[in-house]
């Protein structure tokens, strides 16, 4: 048993005495005689908070987590743990946050399955861009596919992401390039809401369409224009998204469309320095994006601005395994003090991976994370790259998402043991907003 034991309660009766903005304190705290719980998961093998300024990731050994009402009411020791109408034993099994994945491609028609040959052949993912392969081939499909479409082909991909634990997924538009088609993107990903929690982002600003090769001034124009305010008057988008590259927008033309999003009150991100350097992770903490992605390529003043704005990193290791890259400078940015995301860029083609688990098998084996960093990396720092402070940890003021993990057959209920083996979920119970979705 662990020398210290940690307690949170958040029950909405005792708010005079706890408010809900309190901050953690590594203290047992007692409960509520009188509360009982709707949901108690308990006796956990090990319970990971991944709370705020714990250390170990507010590791609990025989842990329990209550939930009343939607919400986190107790955290820690199940011989603590309040009464509760329904009670999931969880003795064997690792519970933690439900995961976050900060970065997806998660809306598209079409296959670029003949692109993974001419790659294995020696094509770099920019001569295929160049060529009018990559985005542009899936922009094309996109545009044709119909709305029920979209959103059933999105739909069974996010549902893969909730077996496998993810609760809060990320999705960008960006196969539309137009407005009709942009908006019928982000359309179809919020009708996956009742799978996972959608968080849609807009990235009108992926390449330069086809038909506006020769005009790459009118598009972008077209985005601030006549995209971006078409977004936000359907309000179906909560950031902007640029990929600021060789091959796809310019410095200077990514600060204009990030500076119109966020006049219009959109929050920002950005794909940046992953092919080449562009200046733009440096730019867009400035501006205030909550998250630069990728970062293959980021030099040290980027890092300082990053650290400095508290711009999260969501790298991206799928990514770079299949594109053949280098790995971003994990060492440079760990010292800074930049928190270090994770997410799967799942799309068609650079990164066709669904699964959480991979992502942080390869954070660790090609990018240097800790154990710890990789499961943070999909846990709370993943939701702070989304400017979400309540996803991707248990306690007060969380979002009441959990999962419960088996630990690979003759394994112990360790992290170690869980993100060591590559693949295979092992997720067997998910709770959504207090609620049993998946096992129980």
């Amino acid at each position: 048993m662990p020398t210290r034991a940690y307690r949170w309660v958040l029950y909405r009766r005792l708010r005079g005495i706890v408010g809900p903005d309190a901050r953690l304190e590594a203290r047992p705290m007692m409960l509520n005689s009188a509360l009982r719980a709707d949901l108690l998961v308990t006796h956990a093998d090990v319970l990971y908070s991944c709370a705020e300024g714990l250390p170990d990731l507010g590791r609990q050994e025989d842990g329990a987590v209550a939930f009343l009402e939607g919400e986190v009411v107790y955290v820690g020791p199940a011989s603590h743990a309040p009464d509760a109408d329904e009670v999931i034993d969880a003795a064997g099994l690792l519970a933690l946050p439900g995961l976050v994945d900060p970065h997806t491609h998660a809306v598209f028609a079409g296959s670029r399955s003949d692109e993974f040959r001419r790659r294995l052949a020696g094509a770099t993912y920019s001569e295929i861009l160049e060529s009018g392969g990559g985005i542009l081939h899936t922009v094309a499909h996109t545009r044709a596919a119909d709305l029920e479409t979209l959103a059933a082909s999105a739909r069974a991909r996010l549902d893969g992401f909730l077996r496998r634990g993810v609760t809060t997924v990320e999705v960008k538009s960006g196969y539309g390039l137009n407005v009709a088609t942009e908006l019928k993107m982000l359309e179809a990903a919020w009708e996956c809401r009742d799978t996972v929690q959608v968080v849609p982002t807009f990235l009108g600003a992926h390449t330069i369409p086809a038909e506006l090769r020769g005009d790459r001034d009118r598009y972008v124009r077209q985005i601030i224009e006549e995209q971006l305010p078409a977004v936000v008057e359907a309000d179906l988008a909560v950031a902007c998204d640029v990929y600021c590259d060789r091959g796809a927008f310019t410095l200077d033309e990514s600060v204009a469309i990030l500076s119109a999003a966020r006049a219009l009150g959109l929050g920002l991100r950005v794909h940046a320095e992953q092919v080449a350097y562009t200046g733009i992770a440096e730019a867009a903490a400035r501006l205030g994006a909550t998250s630069a992605d990728h970062l293959e390529r980021i030099d040290d003043a980027g890092i300082a601005a990053m650290a400095e704005h508290q711009t999260v990193a969501v790298l991206l290791p799928g990514a770079q395994l299949y594109l053949r890259d280098d790995p971003p400078p994990v060492a440079a940015l760990r010292a800074a003090g930049v928190r270090l995301a994770l997410g799967t860029d799942l799309n068609p083609g650079s990164s066709p991976i669904h699964d959480p688990w991979t992502i942080q098998t390869l954070a660790t084996l090609l990018q240097g994370f800790t154990v710890e960093e990789a499961v943070l990396g999909m846990t709370r720092n993943a939701g702070l790259a989304l400017g979400r402070s309540d996803l991707g940890w248990l306690g007060p003021g969380s979002a009441a998402d959990l999962i419960l993990v088996a630990p690979p057959p003759g394994e112990p209920a360790e992290l170690s043991s869980v993100v060591q083996h590559m693949g295979g979920s092992r997720v067997v119970t998910v709770v959504r907003d207090g609620t049993v979705v998946l096992g129980g």
